[in-house]
């Protein structure tokens, strides 16, 4: 098949068969199809092949050489873009932060922001959870984590929720806007790190910041610029796979109550709920990734430096790794899905987000005798086609 190497942007081009917004809320009978007729193809659309088996999409995911994770559209290299050996060194001086020992010791201050939250905001019996709950709660976390002053959370949502969008169509015009957006909240992001980077070196702190600044790889002194990147991704990573993850689940909730009611009723069961809920409905649905050489997937032949989009939600659906793959489980066992990525590039913050979620859903179910989806509010999708996720979810609420 004739294809051409590709150095722009697949992975942010919406795929035409999930352009539109009914379909974009509900994709997975079309990613089913897809995995079912071409598992592995090339879309001339957006210059880039697309994978849907589970099979094949773990294994791209599994072989960094050769499959790369760098694809040139971030102007901070960090770790979503490195590869090893680069990437094995910064990955393993971020682990300190993220012990088991250190997440575990957040609970109880997750446990009080979700409560704060929950407070302020249902006293009417509506509230939109994105808004006010599932999207402040890991913008605060983070926030603290980093080391950010409470003022400015709410700059930083913003900031994060630009740095995710994808443009609204295929046209030039509307990659360079969204790409114009990304790099100015990029630089805006810069410059206030910057300046708590500065104050940091001066004074440090109990936060990441200054863990990053006293870290050494090789002998060495993690330069500005490495700091930097750090930051931005923590900030990203740390707050949209969480709102969305929260928001998912909920979601799932109010449109089938009898999972609702058990949760509530045997809340010991959350933990595996959350890891359906990353399987059913992904946070992230799509990984990007670059070929390094000539390489052969599914009985096609991928040139070096095509780009590759690996669907996460159709493989989390492959029958031939999931029994019963559309319908949702609570107690799946064992669910070795994909929304979390795979291999080296195994999402960092995997641990925070699972304790996020699970006590923040607790809470939810525990305060609240029902809770039920606005419909008079259409669900409107993230403009983003590697994230599976609403912009805005009304729920009603009773004690």
């Amino acid at each position: 098949m004739t294809q051409k190497a590709n150095k722009g942007y697949s992975n942010l081009i919406p795929m035409q068969e999930i352009e539109s917004p009914e379909i974009a809320v509900h994709p997975f009978e079309v990613y089913n199809r897809l995995r079912e007729s071409t598992p592995v193809r090339y879309d001339e659309n957006r210059d880039c092949w697309d994978v849907f088996r589970y099979e094949d999409v773990q294994y791209v995911l599994k072989h960094p050489a050769l499959f790369s994770s760098k694809r040139g559209i971030s102007e901070q290299e960090n770790l979503l873009v490195l590869d090893p050996p680069k990437h094995t060194q910064m990955r393993n001086l971020v682990n300190q932060a993220f012990t088991p020992k250190a997440i575990a010791a957040l609970e109880p201050r997750i446990a009080e922001i979700a409560l704060e939250l929950i407070h302020e905001t249902a006293s009417g019996g509506e509230l939109d959870l994105v808004r006010d709950f599932a999207g402040p709660l890991p913008v605060i976390v983070i926030a603290e984590l980093i080391g950010i002053h409470p003022r400015d959370r709410k700059l930083f949502k913003e900031w994060s929720d630009t740095l995710v969008t994808g443009p609204q169509d295929n046209s030039d015009d509307a990659m360079r806007a969204v790409m114009a957006q990304r790099q100015n909240a990029i630089r805006q992001l810069a410059g206030y790190f910057t300046g708590i980077i500065e104050e940091r070196r001066h004074q440090r702190e109990e936060d990441l910041i200054s863990l990053l600044l006293d870290a050494e790889i090789e002998g060495q002194k993690l330069t500005h610029q490495e700091v930097l990147a750090f930051c931005i991704l923590l900030l990203v990573a740390g707050n949209e796979t969480t709102t969305n993850l929260i928001t998912n689940a909920v979601r799932y909730m109010t449109e089938h109550p009898d999972v609702q009611e058990l949760l509530r009723s045997q809340p010991e069961l959350m933990p595996t709920a959350v890891e359906e809920v990353l399987r059913y409905y992904p946070p992230i649905q799509a990984i990007g990734r670059v070929a390094v050489s000539d390489v052969e997937l599914g009985g096609e032949r991928i040139r070096a430096g095509s780009q590759i989009v690996n669907w996460v939600a159709a493989a989390n659906r492959d029958p031939d790794k999931f029994k019963d793959p559309d319908t949702f489980l609570p107690d799946r066992k064992p669910n070795p899905h994909l929304g979390f990525g795979f291999g080296i590039h195994f999402c960092l913050g995997a641990p925070l987000a699972r304790l996020e979620a699970n006590v923040a859903l607790n809470l939810l179910l525990d305060r609240f005798a029902h809770i039920a989806h606005n419909r008079d509010e259409p669900l409107q999708p993230i403009p983003s086609p590697f994230v599976f996720g609403v912009k805005s979810f009304s729920v009603k609420v009773s004690e």
